[in-house]
């Protein structure tokens, strides 16, 4: 379930394996994660999808939400 962001956007990062499996994160228009504000298992994650970009997961995108 993605996260909703008080600006509307959230940065999503698709799987490169799984069609419809994704990890999204809340985000400003620019793609910015407030890091701060995620829980830990959702900073855990995030950090896991950058690490793993072009492995796992796909490059993110911002989209609106």
């Amino acid at each position: 379930m993605p996260l909703m962001c008080d600006d509307g956007y959230e940065l999503r990062f698709e799987s490169l394996f799984n069609t419809g499996r994704a990890l999204a994160f809340p985000c400003d228009a620019r793609g910015g994660v407030r890091l701060d504000s995620l829980s830990d298992k959702a900073l855990q994650n995030y950090l896991f999808a950058r690490a793993v970009v072009g492995r796992d997961y796909a490059s993110p995108t911002v989209r609106r939400v």
